[in-house]
């Protein structure tokens, strides 16, 4: 089994203004380990909508919000962003019964408590785990993408030393 090579924790506020703060921090941390800017852009999208989840659902019934703890797990081959609350929890599978197909008639709000956040992030992300008790602990897993062809295997210098 690989072992994880660092670990970057940094826990907010649950209130919307914050959520950009874990964008920015997760954008700079997939960019420094070489993701390309497309998966960077999934990654930042999957992890929003986690964090937005923890804003919306999580905290609710409770008079003073509480926090969202982010653990970005660096590994060789991969990065695993790990958010959790410690607020109401929810049966995940019921949510993902109810989340079918996208019907064009309901409004935006009615399709977002569908699911289709859940959607977005399993869409978006290589590896969703989601885990209820107290709280929820969403665990998003992005491998890195490698080239197909080793570097420089047919660069001119090779080729050129070959002749």
């Amino acid at each position: 089994m690989d072992q994880v090579k660092d670990v970057i924790e940094l826990t907010i506020p649950a209130k919307a203004q914050y959520v950009g703060v874990v964008r920015l921090t997760v954008s700079g941390i997939a960019s420094r380990l070489g993701f390309h800017y497309d998966d960077i852009e999934d990654i930042k999208l999957a992890v929003a909508e986690a964090c937005t989840n923890v804003v919306d659902h999580a905290y609710k019934e409770v008079e003073c919000a509480g926090g969202i703890n982010v653990h970005f797990r660096i590994f060789e081959d991969r990065l695993e962003i790990v958010v959790k609350d410690e607020g109401r929890s929810f049966d995940i599978r019921a949510v993902k019964e109810r989340s079918g197909p996208i019907e064009n008639h309901l409004p935006f709000t009615s399709i977002r408590e569908r699911g289709l956040g859940l959607h977005l992030m399993e869409t978006l992300m290589d590896q969703v785990d989601i885990h209820g008790g107290n709280g929820v602990v969403v665990t998003l897993t992005k491998f890195m993408q490698r080239d197909e062809v080793e570097r420089n295997v047919d660069s001119p210098a090779k080729t050129e030393s070959h002749r």
